[in-house]
């Protein structure tokens, strides 16, 4: 339980937002600060990373599945499988806002293996599905089972690190969806194997493995998953208060901020957040129709199977490097929109070779450059409104928003890479190229929007308020970062 403020306190230095205290005000709990935070980077973030890269592969492996004969033993058209990919984002759009209210009601460290365990059941049992309908409701429930966990995991990290620490932090284990892709790419070949095993043809095995992974990771990380850091075991008494005092200094998280609908009804009424879910709508289609879509993609240039899922590993680990060097430069330089842009441009550039050149060389470029610029963007609008938003809950619900409005675009995108469109993709290529230029616009417009707030705060426009009562992001010594 965070500790209650004395009535009588000032709280304008609790609530400065500029710089924390200096670190030599640290030495009092007899700890190095530095040495702290890289303590909880180890402990907090691979649990939470590794659960990620698996929701990620196991939603995105069903395009691996597709070329080791899913389609064809499940008896069902192109735009029957588009339709169950759909599927898949609709039941994630749905229940994106209630999943994050349960993990503000509720505890991360149950909430957030127990998604696990449930959508690594239901992963599994699309390797069993004997029929479209199957195929439809397995991929619907996996959609509302995953909901959770990128909109809690963000939110829980901004429990425990500083505004400028976030960034990288969550751009560090969002990087692990390229790592899915890779890695899936590998198991799906090494998987394909094992046709025949048992009767079941290899898309199936594909799915069982990789799901009861999910399952046995999931049932881990109940042991391995953090509380909030007031009650974290792993800390000692002083380095739980060294804790409070960075965090007091710097944001929310040390608030005692209960449940109530006026700060739901915050997110709503602020055209910010809207320009960051508009940020991340505009990434979610290239985003999903890529991991979902590419090793059709590259099949359709004229390689195998065996060599198309192949073929998916490297572009997906150029995108994990870039994820990571852009999320450094953004930390250091603490910037995010210029590095949006650029990334987003990089591409579009991607998607041009795509719909320009029909050489299988030169396509395949293209797929390194899209791969390469979308997920570091991705990564930059998504931990974007975690360093700006405040108030608890208000950031809780504005996390699960921006999901939900985003993935409205790979509800589109899934309906875009239609078979009669094969093997160029042009309807799709050009929606994905069309969003990329429209995130740069966007991004464009938050960045102006955030700048022009900034300086209204410091010429004094917003008069500080004269409550005790801590505003949020609304208090004029909030300051935005661009």
């Amino acid at each position: 339980m965070a500790e209650k403020q004395d009535p009588e306190q000032d709280t304008t230095k609790a609530h400065a937002f500029t710089e924390p205290e200096s670190p030599e005000t640290y030495e009092t709990f007899g700890l190095n600060e530095s040495r702290l935070v890289r303590r909880i980077d180890l402990i907090v973030l691979p649990p939470v990373t590794l659960v990620y890269l698996l929701s990620f592969l196991d939603r995105s492996n069903v395009g691996n599945a597709k070329l080791e004969g899913l389609t064809d033993d499940i008896k069902m058209t192109g735009d029957q499988y588009l339709t169950g990919l759909t599927l898949f984002f609709i039941g994630y759009v749905i229940f994106e806002v209630p999943c994050n209210v349960v993990l503000k009601l509720w505890r991360p460290e149950l909430w957030l293996p127990t998604l696990a365990v449930v959508w690594g059941i239901v992963a599994t049992l699309q390797g069993v599905v004997q029929n479209l309908p199957g195929f439809y409701l397995a991929r619907f429930f996996l959609g509302v089972t995953e909901a959770g966990l990128f909109p809690g995991i963000v939110f829980y990290l901004s429990m425990w690190y500083k505004r400028n620490e976030r960034q990288f932090r969550v751009a560090l284990f969002f990087s692990a969806a390229s790592l899915a892709g890779a890695f899936g790419g590998i198991l799906a070949w090494g998987i394909a194997h094992m046709k025949g095993v048992g009767g079941y043809n290899g898309w199936r095995w594909i799915f069982i493995l990789e799901g009861l992974l999910t399952v046995v990771v999931g049932v881990g990380a109940y042991f391995a998953i953090q509380p909030y850091p007031t009650t974290a075991k792993f800390l000692t008494d002083n380095e739980r208060s060294l804790i409070y005092a960075r965090l007091k200094a710097d944001s929310d998280s040390t608030a005692d901020e209960g449940f109530t609908w006026k700060n739901v009804a915050k997110t709503f009424t602020d055209i910010k957040v809207y320009l960051y879910c508009l940020g991340f709508h505009t990434m979610a289609l290239p985003l999903y129709t890529l991991s979902l879509f590419l090793p059709t993609i590259i099949k359709d240039l004229g390689y195998t199977s065996a060599q198309a899922q192949l073929l998916t590993v490297p572009p997906y680990s150029l995108a994990f490097i870039l994820t990571i060097l852009f999320a450094i430069a953004s930390e250091r330089l603490r910037i995010r929109a210029p590095l949006i842009i650029t990334s987003s441009s990089l591409a579009i550039l991607g998607y041009i070779l795509l719909l320009s050149d029909h050489t299988a060389g030169v396509s395949y470029l293209g797929t390194f450059f899209a791969a390469g610029g979308i997920y570091p963007s991705v990564a930059l609008v998504l931990a974007w409104p975690v360093n700006n938003v405040s108030g608890q809950t208000k950031r809780a619900i504005t996390n699960a928003f921006q999901i939900s409005i985003g993935i409205l675009g790979a509800v589109l995108g899934t309906q875009l890479y239609r078979t009669e469109t094969a093997p160029r993709y042009y309807l799709g290529h050009s929606f994905a190229l069309g969003y990329l230029g429209a995130n740069i616009i966007v991004v464009s417009i938050l960045w102006y929007v955030l700048n022009r707030e900034n300086g209204k705060r410091d010429a004094g426009q917003l008069q500080a308020s004269e409550s005790r009562e801590w505003l949020g992001d609304e208090d004029p010594r909030w300051k935005f970062m661009l």
